[in-house]
């Protein structure tokens, strides 16, 4: 038996090539949630947090993308009212997606 036959006796075997693939897409849709529209106090809170906020202050964010709520922390790299959009490290937020947003004040400034 040549070298590269003998090898290919030790690959592992699917037997039903392509389920486990399929089966991981079906459980990420399941995962997935529908956006929630935000009530009038809610959405006047974050406007509230998002009217005093500016470049370098420290955040927690809570916000809808692709189907999934994700929260961030850190610090504002950069923030645009006109586009409607803030950055925390490689993360472009828009507004409209934000559920919670809550500034977070460093430990010596308590």
């Amino acid at each position: 038996m040549r070298r590269e036959d003998r090898a290919k006796q030790f690959l592992p075997f699917d037997a039903m090539k392509g389920l486990s693939e399929a089966l991981r897409r079906q459980e990420e849709l399941l995962e997935r949630v529908e956006k929630v529209e935000l009530g009038e106090e809610d959405a006047a809170a974050i406007s509230a947090v998002l009217a005093r906020l500016s470049r370098g202050d420290s955040v927690r964010v809570t916000f809808y993308r692709d189907g999934y709520y994700l929260t961030r922390s850190g610090t504002v790299t950069a923030f645009d009212p006109i586009a409607r959009t803030l950055t925390i490290a490689a993360d472009r937020i828009a507004f409209d997606d934000i559920v919670q947003i809550d500034m977070i004040t460093p430990a010596h400034c308590n």
